[in-house]
């Protein structure tokens, strides 16, 4: 980001708050140059996942030659989800916990813009100038406890970031459910059945459009097929999946 392109005011500002108000790291605390950034140890253990992993789910793999000629994993191949494909910005283990668990549940929306750069990378030639970010919905009920929906806070993050449309209010929970945390892939795919479709006032803005369904944590991929699902039978022409964080091994069932 080009910091001379803020006006004048907008740069001091910056400088006085930094005096007042030292930044730190949004993971542990520590004094950061800039606000809304890691320090540097923080940095050093994100995971964050390249090439190769599976295409469909976004799950690393251990070598090329573990992803096979089409780099699709056993499960994706066996199963197949509803969209074309998956990415993920990191491995969910302890350091993006503590960035999307404070964002979730305790108030630090500031953690949004920082995952959502992490993101947009992970998204790089997936976006393009008709693209359309969509967020997983929270049901009504949560929405009123938690005040917000983290999925549309960074959906709205990577808009700014990339350029592209966004639609935070695309899908919504038709009923509530109870919680996925613990559930194996076959019960949550059975709670998730028929849990959440396309608003009928967003349907125009999704037929024909390449959609991007964005989430914090990529588990079992039972919730981001039932908002694939819905999309693709409102007439999206392609829908693909975004998460911040993959959860992997003995994270997959939290």
């Amino acid at each position: 980001m080009n910091h001379h392109a803020f006006p004048w005011w907008r740069r001091a500002r910056a400088r006085v708050l930094d005096t007042l108000f030292p930044p730190h790291c949004l993971a542990c605390g520590a004094d950061v140059m800039q606000a809304g950034l890691l320090c540097a140890t923080c940095v050093s253990q994100l995971h964050l996942i390249t090439s190769p992993y599976c295409h469909r789910c976004a799950l690393p793999f251990s070598s090329r030659a573990a992803g096979g000629s089409t780099l699709t994993c056993t499960t994706c191949a066996e199963n197949p989800p509803p969209w074309r494909e998956g990415r993920a910005a990191m491995v969910y283990d302890d350091l993006p916990r503590r960035l999307i668990l404070p964002l979730k549940y305790a108030d630090r929306t500031e953690n949004a813009a920082l995952l959502a750069r992490y993101m947009a990378a992970a998204a790089r030639g997936l976006v393009g100038k008709d693209s359309v970010f969509i967020p997983v919905p929270l049901h009504r009920v949560r929405l009123f406890t938690r005040r917000y929906n983290q999925a549309a806070l960074l959906a709205c993050a990577l808009a700014r970031q990339t350029g592209a449309t966004v639609l935070p209010d695309g899908l919504e929970r038709l009923r509530a459910t109870p919680a996925l945390k613990g559930q194996g892939r076959a019960r949550r795919q059975a709670i998730m059945h028929g849990v959440i479709g396309v608003r009928s006032h967003r349907l125009g803005d999704i037929a024909g459009r390449h959609v991007i369904v964005v989430d914090d944590v990529m588990t079992t991929g039972a919730t981001l097929a039932a908002c694939a699902s819905s999309l693709l039978q409102a007439g999206a022409a392609r829908v693909d999946v975004l998460a911040a964080a993959r959860a992997c091994g003995q994270h997959e069932q939290q």
